[in-house]
């Protein structure tokens, strides 16, 4: 028969409040993903912005890895860089060939661009690599929100 002390008995009242901190705790490491909703929400939430925009915006996508990488000496060795300018080029040629189809074929270009930099960004947030986590994080989540936003603009195009 064993003797529950006060020390030893479960207290659920703290445990409830370390569970509530857990919670803060999570949703703070997480502040990037919101940063990137609050972003997506006020690029889509007023209006869908031309094809032009949305595809300046991917070509740019890139530039903004290249820029934080090279300032952050993280794209040192060959690999790596090779690596980002093919992003570049891929970005950049979805971008281009979507202003070039124009109509329902340019949509769906630049969901699938803006999709695939959705993964581009998780590979990056995955491997820690060229841009800070946080970054590819917050961009990921923009990306989303955008492919969903064009993909229904593509759909009713």
């Amino acid at each position: 028969m064993s003797v529950e002390t006060q020390e030893t008995r479960p207290r659920p009242h703290l445990m409830t409040g370390h569970a509530h901190h857990g919670v803060l705790r999570a949703i703070g490491r997480r502040w990037p993903a919101w940063f990137g909703l609050a972003v997506a929400f006020a690029t889509f939430a007023d209006g869908m912005p031309g094809m032009d925009r949305l595809a300046a915006l991917l070509i740019s996508m890139p530039l903004f890895y290249l820029g934080i990488g090279a300032v952050r000496r993280s794209l040192g060795d060959r690999r790596t860089l090779a690596v980002q300018l093919a992003g570049l080029v891929v970005f950049v040629g979805l971008g281009v060939a979507a202003l070039v189809a124009g109509g329902t074929a340019g949509w769906w270009l630049l969901a699938a661009g803006w999709l695939g930099h959705a993964l581009w960004d998780g590979v990056h947030f995955l491997t820690r690599r060229v841009v800070p986590r946080g970054w590819s994080e917050w961009c990921g989540v923009i990306d989303l929100c955008g492919t969903v936003a064009i993909g229904a603009v593509a759909l009713t195009a």
